[in-house]
């Protein structure tokens, strides 16, 4: 059976030169970074390189640059710290930010630290930027936390208009750019934002390894105590061949960006136009604008049926590997909450599929008529 991978936007499969580089590092350097003697220095060269190579990407120091176990740990970093060490009452975020962020703001509102406030999004997921601004008018100094694109309808935000207001109203931005991490290009000293945050697996680098990026106007103190490593600002042993290999992996993926960028966005828009054709109903859930959309996701909303728990099943039969859904129907089931947000009708079943330099034409050609097989027998 063929076996095809369109959930790129949930992990990526690592990269062929990224595991050899990582293997390379597990094979000569085995030293404790923290550690004085010549081992020690030799795995710190190791990370100090990764570090530098990394803020030579984004435009930035190496100061800035701190590794994390990954995207969930450094936003918690940033909205937790910023909000204890700045004393932040009020933040906003959306309804359809990842739940690494929602949780977060949701669990400090609970327990009475902030009051928080949700800007509006329409039905493609696009900030409301005139509610943004009335928000940062109304409220003492905010924390405001927007991920730079939708992991599951894809729509991208504006990073420099929303670090623009945040500056015109001297609120604290943070920025998840979890998913735009190595698929676009981002140059720190054009950007009025105080934190981003990547994780290396979104584009083909290893799990459990991560960075944030800290503007050196904002000076916050560790969520995780311990050690003195990464300058103070997080407790424990580096992951040094992590670190290695998500260094790696966003050097490939800027060497590459023009290339993939445009092959991928052929791949989608592809599928788009095959699945207009061959599937009636169908639409597509979040911004279709190339320029306005994350160019790795499709989500599209299929017509409603009795049984449309099994249209995902029947992908997975079938050998394909995406991600599925729908809006949520309060007391009735749980389900997306980026769907629910956007006003998605909780009766249509709703599938992402996300793509990588990986894929081929022929899995998209598989992929349509399998679900058009599946369409015939489940209405």
């Amino acid at each position: 059976m063929q076996k095809i991978y369109l959930d790129n936007a949930a992990t990526t499969p690592i990269d062929p030169e990224v595991m050899t580089e990582m293997c390379r590092v597990m094979e000569t350097y085995y030293g404790n970074p923290s550690s004085i003697h010549a081992h020690g220095r030799e795995a710190r060269t190791v990370v100090e390189k990764a570090r530098k190579k990394i803020a030579s990407l984004l435009k930035a120091s190496p100061a800035e640059i701190f590794f994390t176990s990954g995207g969930t740990e450094a936003d918690n970093l940033a909205i937790r710290s910023a909000v204890t060490d700045y004393k932040i009452e009020h933040a906003i975020t959306s309804r359809i930010e990842h739940h690494a962020v929602l949780h977060t703001l949701e669990a400090l509102e609970k327990a009475g630290v902030i009051k928080l406030s949700y800007v509006r999004v329409d039905n493609k997921g696009t900030v409301d930027f005139g509610h943004l601004e009335e928000l940062l008018q109304t409220n003492s100094r905010s924390l405001v936390s927007l991920m730079e694109a939708n992991n599951e309808i894809g729509t991208l935000t504006d990073m420099k208009a929303v670090g623009d207001l945040c500056w015109q109203y001297n609120a604290i931005f943070h920025c998840d750019t979890v998913q735009t991490m190595g698929h676009y290009r981002h140059n720190l000293q054009e950007l009025k934002v105080h934190f981003i945050t990547c994780a290396g697996h979104k584009f083909h680098g290893p799990k459990g390894v991560g960075f944030i990026y800290i503007n050196p106007s904002v000076k916050i103190n560790p969520l995780i105590y311990g050690g003195s490593q990464e300058r103070n600002m997080r407790g424990g042993t580096e992951n040094l061949y992590g670190i290695a290999g998500l260094a790696k992996a966003l050097d490939i993926a800027y060497s590459h960006m023009d290339e993939h960028q445009q092959y991928i966005q052929r791949l989608k828009s592809y599928m788009k136009e095959q699945l207009e054709k061959e599937i009636e109903g169908v639409s597509f859930n979040g911004e279709t604008d190339p320029d306005k959309s994350l160019y790795t996701v499709l989500n599209v909303s299929f017509p409603e049926m009795d049984m449309a728990d099994m249209l995902l099943f029947n992908m997975d039969i079938a050998g394909i590997s995406c991600s599925g859904g729908s809006a949520c129907s309060s007391g009735t089931n749980i389900g997306s909450h980026v769907l629910e947000g956007i006003g998605a009708s909780p009766s249509r079943p709703a599938i992402r599929f996300s793509f990588s330099k990986l894929n081929t034409k022929e899995e998209i050609d598989y992929t349509v008529s399998k679900l058009k097989d599946a369409m015939t027998s489940l209405l």
